[in-house]
């Protein structure tokens, strides 16, 4: 095991070298600066925003980053290494959406001019990568994740063109289509073509603790602040924007609630779990993604977020099973249920709204959602139609791309040894044991017993935390790896003591 872990590094190592090389190569042959006023600039492409835009830019970048890097974290086993691998994708995703999309869109006279609407078409692309993760992760080393995302923005940057440039679909500026259903049905699709026999019969870890709550509370909360800002961040200006926010808050709230009318039902447990408004949150979000900057009126909206909430609980409850028992795919993060149903519902609600689509109900605000409708290009009917078969579009390429990928990622060389367990983790976390080692947090089980003490010393509200084993003190930096060395005990502490199970409701951003 340690020269396959040793291997495993030097894969890493060597490919993000040339990934990265070759990006720095692309991006000084091709792509330029875009200010409004650069005479270099060709005028057709002087859509840098204004200073305006730039928040709505900030909270898509935050949302991706901090939002989804924390809703892959809630699994105890695979914590070690699934935000680190987030960060990862995050960082590299960026860049290749940046030269894919570029090549779509923003390429005249041989350059690539970027500016903040070009970044915040690269942290759509890094949504859906980031959902697809969610399908496979435990099961995929951090070398698979890499070319996983190679693979998965080009893809993704194929089908969005596709769609909103060939077929002339609306936009889809919360990416129910294009980002959550691709996402989620590409991922699957992986999953399915990674399927391991023997790894049917290993069950999935839960996490069991107050680390799993913590992270699901603020992964939800940053759901809750940022991401109406996510779905609006595309929409047309004037007075457009306001309409995706205000139907993504109400979808967000109806959601929460149809999960506390439906999980009571379903689970014996007294108390809900955080990860389970989390999933809701998330299906409240993604079923609003097409039809946010659409006449949903806010009744639409909390019907259409109220349905979408019902979906992750009845989707974990019979569906999952289904899809792990019958279909040989194991779906790791419940992508399935929080992003590929609600994206679904989301598509075929936008598709309604298109239908019904006329100059009295919009008013001026028709040519800013129906451009060519407002023109008399085509009829509402019409449209609708172009929105309705996006869908088997985006479907086929999702599932020819996941077979395509998956095959890639199970090229012998890849893959980790069959026993290898939660192979994600396997480079970073001994990479933090040592480190553990050499401060000498690992020297003793009475040392270890009293970091767990440490961890956990508010569980019982005393008057002041329990002594503390002698530790190095240094700066900020030497803090935060006692931090990160007593969350790990605590976390062991609890795997060791779990002696119930949690019903598996967890999921990805």
């Amino acid at each position: 095991m340690p020269e396959d872990t040793t291997a495993s590094r030097l894969r890493l190592a060597g490919l993000c070298f040339l990934l990265q090389i070759f990006t720095i190569i692309l991006f000084a042959v091709f792509v330029r600066y875009s200010p409004e006023s650069s005479p270099a600039c060709p005028r057709p492409l002087q859509t840098h925003p204004s200073a305006s835009a730039l928040p709505g830019f900030r909270d898509v970048h935050l949302q991706v980053l901090l939002g989804f890097g924390l809703l892959v974290a809630f699994l105890g086993r695979y914590r070690p290494g699934s935000m680190a691998i987030s960060i990862l994708i995050v960082a590299f995703a960026i860049q290749w959406a940046v030269l894919i999309q570029g090549f779509l869109y923003f390429f005249l006279n041989g350059k690539i001019y970027v500016g903040a609407e070009s970044m915040v078409s690269a942290d759509f692309c890094t949504a859906a990568v980031l959902i697809s993760t969610g399908a496979v992760l435990g099961r995929v080393n951090p070398v698979q994740m890499l070319l996983l995302t190679l693979l998965g923005v080009t893809l993704f940057s194929i089908n969005e063109y596709i769609l909103l440039g060939l077929m002339e679909v609306s936009r889809d500026s919360g990416g129910s289509l294009t980002v959550h259903t691709f996402g989620a049905y590409f991922g699957l699709m992986v999953s399915r073509i990674l399927h391991q026999p023997h790894m049917g019969k290993r069950k999935e870890p839960q996490d069991t603790g107050h680390q799993a709550d913590v992270f699901s509370v603020v992964g939800t909360i940053y759901l809750w602040i940022f991401w109406p800002s996510f779905t609006s961040a595309t929409t047309v200006r004037n007075d457009a924007e306001p309409w995706a926010v205000l139907n993504t808050y109400f979808s967000l709230a109806a959601s929460t609630l149809a999960t506390f009318v439906l999980l009571p039902v379903l689970y014996e447990e007294s108390t809900l779990q955080m990860v389970q408004i989390q999933d809701a949150t998330l299906a409240g979000v993604a079923v609003m993604g097409m039809a946010g900057e659409m006449l949903v009126t806010p009744f639409g909206a909390l019907v259409a977020g109220f349905l979408a909430g019902l979906i992750p609980p009845l989707g974990f409850r019979f569906l999952t099973p289904v899809l792990r028992s019958r279909l040989k795919t194991q779906d790791t993060c419940g992508v399935h249920n929080v992003h590929g149903l609600p994206g679904l519902l989301g598509t075929l609600l936008g598709t309604l709204l298109a239908a019904l689509a006329t100059a009295d109900a919009y008013g001026g605000r028709l040519e800013l959602v129906f451009p060519l409708v407002a023109q008399g290009s085509q009829t509402a009917t019409t449209q609708a139609l172009c929105q309705l078969c996006a869908l088997p579009v985006t479907l086929l390429l999702a599932s020819l791309g996941g077979c395509l990928t998956g095959a890639v990622l199970n090229i012998k060389g890849l893959r980790s040894p069959p026993d290898t367990s939660y192979p994600e983790n396997t480079v970073l976390r001994e990479g933090f044991m040592g480190r553990r080692q050499q401060l000498g947090l690992d020297a003793s089980p009475a040392a270890e017993t009293s970091l767990l003490q440490q961890r956990l010393w508010w569980d019982t509200a005393p008057s002041k935390p329990p002594a503390s084993p002698d530790l190095p003190r240094a700066g900020p930096i030497s803090a935060l790896l006692h931090l990160s060395a007593l969350v790990q005990a605590a976390e062991e502490g609890c795997d060791r003591r779990a002696s119930r199970k949690e019903p598996s409701t967890s999921t990805l951003v």
